[in-house]
């Protein structure tokens, strides 16, 4: 069982402010991720905030313009600050707010910050350049930069005391954070393409006659695009499926955040099927008003109370 520890009732001012800093990266850069962190209480909103953050600084490191070699230089960089954060040497008064905000995360949750080393082992294979043949090859680098979030997102949330299963709710959260990177996957076709990046395996690719890429608006000539795309979405959907497990196993606020969260990708999933070729003609989003429906839907239950009932059925 995963349980977190609520922050103190007297957070200093310039951790306040460092977790003020991280939560307005969050709200300019993640608006997807911030739709459904709103509905955390307080500690936890700013623990993920800034586990957000930190992240968004390696994520940046490696879609920036510098060379792979200072990328590289830049990331080992951020592996040392993180090192500094696990050994607890960062103080309050640290001129780098994530640091300082991650840091006092680090000390009143249970987050696993090995999977920041993941992370930055994950946009490494980026930086490289790496391409994945297999489904499997994908999956280690999808576990890097998302399935090692999810863990990390778990020590913040905790599990409820007495959950059924909760040994296995990494596992979930390992495999949530699979279906919401694959579906990102889906989603930048096109944007990934332009800079030179291709993640979809190989062999995927060559079965649906996609092996010279996206380079413009159109599917490859004699392709069949369409059932490459519904071929992954139907892998996502079943990643989803096993993800969901999780919910039950959150408390109630918890388990909103996870399903506005996951809700949203789950219904740009639904867009991106009825109309495969829109991801070749831009990024397909959701708008603001559709997002809050999922948020609220997912602050009332009704995903975690259907989940809850489907893995009974499968259990019976």
């Amino acid at each position: 069982m995963i349980r977190t520890v609520e922050s103190p009732p007297h957070t200093s001012a310039p951790v306040l402010a460092a977790y003020s800093y991280c939560e307005a990266i969050t709200g300019q850069q993640a608006r997807n991720f911030a739709y459904g962190i709103r509905l955390l209480p307080t500690p936890k909103r700013r623990a993920m905030s800034a586990l957000y953050a930190f992240s968004r600084r390696v994520d940046d490191i490696g879609d920036g313009a510098l060379k792979p070699d200072v990328k590289a230089t830049r990331l080992e960089d951020t592996r040392a600050l993180l090192a500094r954060i696990r050994d607890r040497s960062v103080e309050e008064d640290d001129t780098d707010p994530v640091a300082v905000a991650l840091s006092h995360t680090a000390e009143h949750f249970p987050v696993p910050l090995d999977g920041l080393d993941e992370l930055i082992d994950g946009v490494l294979m980026d930086v490289r350049g790496e391409t994945y043949e297999t489904w499997d090859d994908l999956k280690v680098y999808c576990r890097c930069v998302a399935g090692a979030i999810g863990r990390l997102s778990l020590g913040v949330f905790g599990t409820e005391p007495g959950a059924r299963g909760a040994e296995r709710a990494p596992e979930y959260a390992d495999t949530l954070g699979l279906a919401l990177q694959l579906t990102n996957i889906l989603r930048d076709v096109r944007e990934d393409a332009e800079d030179g990046r291709t993640y979809l395996p190989g062999d995927d690719l060559a079965k649906f006659g996609c092996s010279a890429g996206f380079s413009g608006p159109n599917p490859p000539e004699g392709s069949d695009f369409a059932g490459l795309v519904h071929f992954e979405v139907r892998r996502a959907r079943a990643l989803f499926a096993e993800g969901y497990r999780l919910l039950p196993m959150l408390d109630r606020r918890s388990g909103a955040c996870v399903a506005a969260m996951a809700g949203i990708y789950r219904r740009l999933l639904d867009r991106i099927e009825r109309d495969p070729e829109a991801v070749l003609r831009g990024r397909v989003s959701l708008p603001g008003r559709e997002k809050a429906y999922v948020a609220v839907r997912g602050l009332s239950g009704l995903d975690a109370r259907h989940v809850s009932r489907r893995t009974i059925r499968r259990r019976a």
